[in-house]
């Protein structure tokens, strides 16, 4: 089979390479892959700086869905034939004390797809059946290659904020995650949804009104907290989401947030943050982290994703099959797609819906 791998740690390691198609363990489902989205880490591992641990040689892509085209002999629920997206947890030990209580997620020894367990960046992929998900019928198999980010904006947004009806709310950076946090703060029923960015990112601020952004903001960063005041009573936002990939945002969300509001950071940002964290405790600002999503989430992003797709399928700027990854890879790094889907069935599969 075709797949997109990565062949090394250094920059430029990444190249189209046959490979023999995967069997199933007891435990897995084949899948004919449809539909691989591109993420920012995806383009890290490209250029040799990767966001997390990478075991190459690997197959790139963590957002992926497919067809079921081969299982083991202990997997239930699943049918030859069914359309199915996948979680990102590859490996995970069941019976460890994070995951005996659902936080597989951040267990400290879980491995996932595209760094260190072959990824769905290639013709077909093998995946533990415990981490799919149905595709609902009605659904553009396009749209099955980026289910997995608004599972993580939904983990951001709803899981780990507090979000009500009427709150103020900022969203820091205007990439995938953070204009699928500012979609799903809209719907929340924020009063106000703040998308801020760059001056580079001003042509991401359509997509962020479309998705129910009520402000945004590409000046100056040190102008945001103001903005925020403005927006609100005075104090700031209830609920900044950083979404940034830099350490330096989450000072400018230690500003915008009220006295007793709270910081969602689901932005990786590598750098030392060279700041006082002393506005945490005199402004009692809670803190949450966020990383990746459990079955829970995924079951309600499916849902909604069946029920309102076409809200998000314009965040797709670029699509093609698998021998053009790197097309996909340059649109987004140039920002002229906020999200690129490979589609290593062919094009003709990208509009399907059953």
């Amino acid at each position: 089979m075709r797949a997109v791998v990565q062949h090394g740690l250094e920059p430029d390691q990444v190249s189209l390479a046959i490979l023999d198609d995967p069997e199933p363990g007891e435990d897995d489902v084949i899948i004919e892959v449809l539909a691989a989205g591109v993420c920012g880490s995806d383009l890290h591992q490209w250029h040799g700086h990767p966001s997390w641990a990478v075991e190459p040689p690997v197959v790139l892509g963590h957002e992926f869905c497919g067809r079921v085209v081969a299982a083991g002999d202990r997997v239930a629920g699943f049918q030859l034939g069914d359309r199915v997206v996948s979680e990102t947890a590859a490996h995970v030990d069941m019976h460890s004390p994070l995951a005996r209580v659902g936080s597989y997620n951040i267990d400290p020894e879980r491995r996932g797809f595209g760094t260190r367990v072959n990824g769905g960046m290639a013709e077909r992929a093998r995946v533990p059946a415990r981490c799919l998900h149905h595709l609902p019928d009605g659904v553009p198999t396009v749209i099955g290659g980026i289910v997995e980010p608004v599972a993580v904006a939904y983990n951001a947004v709803v899981v780990r904020s507090a979000i009500k009806p009427g709150d103020i709310v900022v969203v820091l950076g205007p990439g995938p995650i953070g204009l699928l946090c500012c979609w799903l703060a809209h719907l929340a029923g924020a009063g106000e949804v703040l998308v801020a960015g760059l001056p580079s990112d001003e042509s991401r601020m359509g997509h962020a009104k479309a998705l129910g952004a009520t402000f945004t903001h590409t000046g100056d960063p040190e102008a945001l907290p103001d903005i925020a005041r403005d927006l609100s009573d005075g104090l700031g936002a209830h609920t900044v989401i950083d979404a940034a990939g830099v350490s330096a945002s989450f000072v400018t969300a230690m500003d915008a947030v009220r006295p007793g509001g709270s910081i969602t950071k689901v932005g990786w940002g590598p750098q030392p943050l060279n700041a006082s964290l002393d506005p945490i405790v005199a402004k009692a600002i809670t803190v949450n982290g966020c990383f990746s999503h459990t079955w829970p989430t995924w079951e309600a992003v499916v849902g909604l994703v069946g029920r309102r797709f076409d809200e998000i399928m314009p965040m797709i700027g670029w699509r093609g099959p698998l021998e053009h990854w790197i097309d996909g890879f340059e649109a987004m790094e140039s920002g002229t797609a906020v999200k690129s889907v490979l589609l290593p069935s062919g094009v003709a599969e990208a509009d399907s819906i059953s």
